[in-house]
């Protein structure tokens, strides 16, 4: 418990501002009267459902037309905003067999401490059949929701990509029109490095520069599990390349969180960056748009890549409602349950079907759709012990990059932190 509390503290950090956009919750009981823990669900075709999303606007809206679709009472509690008290809540909910809450809404940090421990009941015989699994990201589905015996424990309810964005005024004036390669990838940063300003910016602090490592080493084709692969010693020699050798990317970004990475970014001090969600902070700052700030398609390296994350419906093994909950799961996992998703909440459907849907649409659909159809879609490399796995990995990361380190050393050290913490 003192591991998933102190780690949930800064992992909350290290998560997309998709997921912080659609993780409110104001900590409070709801004002239906059957929404605590006190007045768990009691009827045939009734659940409790913990939630992040009651404080949203639409929320209401979706509890109806859930309830109505799936055929299910919903009560509902409140989940707290702090990510601390969040999952120290949800581990004392599911660890002690408190059976008042059915359904519970976990982010991938979560469900990847949850998913081997037996507290949450295996999806893939009721709800998340072929016909369902196969229209969701597999990469993600088996890295994130699958526990070691096989059982897919969560239903997807978006797709938030850590995807290439990139200022097209800079683009243009480097004469080009994609960045398709990892040739063009390079070329670009060199070209967009003169005057103070870099070609590529990173979020390079401790915690946080493992979403990029990652990201580098699946494009490298590597295993960030193994640091004897070639694909990922490549990767990290190549962000070492991008600081050192090159010198389109400053070393002092590895005091940088996204906070201070975006707003570079929106400054014009960077070309592009890796980050995630679907521009709020850029549209905020009246810098999103094709002639502005704007996601592209992943670039093929040894191959396209991307990092997806969400937040996850997973049904309580000690429920009583396991009848109800599973009617309410087949609605969540459905083209429609998603589609309620985007209608209420903005979020980009998980399933591809749901995706290409008329009644999604806007500026972020052409990439989504062009990123579900050509990048191999994963989830984050993430260890039971993940806050202190991600920390040391950072420390060896930022040790390299200062030349304290050479890479044999640090691809030495990061493979006994993996084994360590596996």
């Amino acid at each position: 418990m003192a591991t998933l509390t102190a780690a949930a503290v800064l992992l909350s950090a290290c998560s997309s501002s998709n997921s912080d956009k659609n993780a409110a919750g104001n900590g409070a009981a709801s004002s239906n009267p059957a929404a605590s823990s006190e007045n768990p669900s009691g009827g045939k075709d009734e659940i409790t459902l913990y939630t992040i999303q009651s404080t949203k606007p639409g929320f209401q809206e979706w509890l109806k037309e859930a309830e109505e679709k799936s055929g299910v009472k919903i009560n509902w509690v409140a989940a707290p905003t702090d990510s601390d008290t969040r999952q120290q809540k949800v581990s004392t909910i599911l660890s002690s067999g408190d059976s008042s809450v059915d359904i519970l809404e976990v982010n991938d940090e979560m469900a990847t401490s949850f998913k081997n421990a037996n507290w949450l009941e295996p999806l893939q015989n009721t709800v998340l059949t072929e016909d369902v699994y196969s229209q969701l990201p597999k990469g993600y589905m088996e890295d994130m929701l699958t526990s070691t015996k096989g059982d897919v424990i969560g239903v997807p309810s978006y797709s938030g990509y850590l995807g290439l964005w990139v200022d097209q005024k800079k683009l243009d004036e480097a004469g080009m029109t994609s960045i398709e390669t990892e040739e063009d990838f390079v070329k670009f940063m060199k070209a967009a490095t003169k005057d103070g300003q870099y070609g590529y910016g990173g979020s390079w602090e401790k915690t946080y520069v493992f979403n990029e490592i990652a990201t580098f080493v699946n494009l490298f084709g590597g295993d960030y599990f193994d640091w004897t692969n070639e694909g990922s010693r490549k990767a990290i020699q190549f962000m070492y390349d991008m600081a050192n050798t090159w010198k389109v990317t400053p070393v002092d970004q590895i005091a940088d969180k996204y906070e201070q990475m975006n707003q570079k970014f929106i400054d014009g001090k960077y070309a592009m960056v890796f980050m995630w969600g679907t521009g709020t902070d850029y549209e905020q700052a009246g810098r999103y748009g094709k002639d502005q700030i704007h996601m592209i398609n992943m670039p093929q390296f040894a191959k396209r890549s991307i990092f997806t994350d969400s937040w996850s419906f997973v049904l309580n093994s000690s429920s009583k409602n396991k009848e109800a909950a599973t009617k309410f799961l087949k609605y969540a996992a459905s083209v429609d349950g998603e589609l309620d998703g985007w209608k209420y909440f903005g979020k980009y459907p998980a399933r591809a079907d749901a995706a290409g849907n008329e009644a999604v649409s806007g500026d972020i659909k052409e990439v989504y759709t062009q990123i579900q159809q050509t990048s191999e879609v994963r989830g984050r490399p993430m260890l039971p012990q993940t806050m202190e796995f991600i920390s040391e990995m950072g420390t060896l990361f930022q040790n390299y990059i200062q030349d304290k380190i050479t890479l044999d050393e640090f691809c030495t050290k990061a493979q006994a932190a993996v084994e360590r913490y596996k």
